[in-house]
């Protein structure tokens, strides 16, 4: 029962969220323009929200951000340039697929790494625990724990 509810929670947050842009009047000179704009909002990555794209994003700079691609796409600058532009401007993290060089490794290996750590951990302590389990009882320690317990009576 909590699971359709929950997908359709995430339906409409995921709607509400792609109107935010989609509401914000742009009229754009072609429809190759207004293609172009929302494959862009759609490729960068909101700054303070930072698991959004500005298309998603109700942050003030998420709007400036659509305001600036809107712009450039009037001018008629590519996609390439208004994509330079942004990371000139805010470094590679604010390309969802930012390409992979020296800087952004971690960015592409991070996921990788902290699985195989967590991983790791993870054999760690299931060997750890097997080989601390219970092991069975000498003569003597079965007559201390019945000591134990008969004095407890």
């Amino acid at each position: 029962m909590r699971i359709p509810v929950l997908i359709t929670a995430i339906v409409f947050v995921s709607a509400a969220a792609h109107a935010q842009s989609v509401f914000e009047p742009r009229d754009f000179s072609t429809p190759e323009h207004e293609q172009r704009y929302h494959t862009l909002v759609d490729e960068l990555r909101c700054l303070v929200c930072q698991n959004q794209t500005i298309a998603e994003s109700n942050a003030d700079l998420a709007s400036d951000l659509r305001r600036e691609v809107y712009r450039m796409v009037e001018e008629g600058r590519s996609e390439d340039e208004i994509a330079g532009f942004m990371v000139d401007r805010y470094g590679d993290f604010v390309l969802y697929r930012p390409p992979l060089r020296g800087g952004t490794v971690v960015l592409w290996a991070g996921p990788f790494l902290l699985a195989a750590i967590g991983l790791t951990v993870l054999a760690v302590y299931l060997h750890r625990r097997r080989r601390m389990s219970a092991t069975p009882l000498d003569a003597d320690e079965r007559q201390r724990i019945q000591r134990i317990f008969d004095v407890e009576r």
